[in-house]
């Protein structure tokens, strides 16, 4: 028997909003939106992620790698050219980039990530 429910949530939304929840809950499988959105609430409940959506940090985390990549760029260019370059910074970066995407992707796996070598650099890489 369902629980008896009694009490009310409300959410403000576009019409355009409302009519896309709607669909979308359909075509889950939900009789109602309502239900649709009670399964996506108990299921976050259930699986503890209260923090930003994974597609929302694989974004800033592609924004950030975009940067460091062309940082590398322009150190390799520089190295290229017989210049003395300290990419140190560069690697500490890129190894900051790859320590959050790993947890981003444990998250998202629900099981802890397999990496488990680090590498580890120097504050001052000189590359002639």
């Amino acid at each position: 028997m369902p629980a008896s429910r009694t009490s009310r949530l409300s959410v403000r939304a576009s019409p355009s909003e409302l009519t896309l929840w709607s669909h979308i809950a359909r075509r889950h499988g939900h009789v109602t939106t309502s239900d649709w959105i009670r399964s996506l609430l108990t299921s976050a409940e259930f699986s503890g992620d209260d923090g930003p959506s994974v597609s929302d940090e694989l974004r800033k985390l592609r924004t950030q790698l975009s940067r460091v990549g062309n940082n590398l760029n322009q150190l390799a260019h520089s190295a290229n050219c017989g210049d003395a370059v300290h990419c140190g910074a560069v690697l500490d970066e890129i190894e900051t980039l790859i320590h959050q995407l790993d947890r981003i992707l444990s998250r998202s796996r629900k099981n802890p990530s397999s990496r488990t070598a680090r590498r580890k650099s120097d504050t001052t890489v000189t590359v002639h």
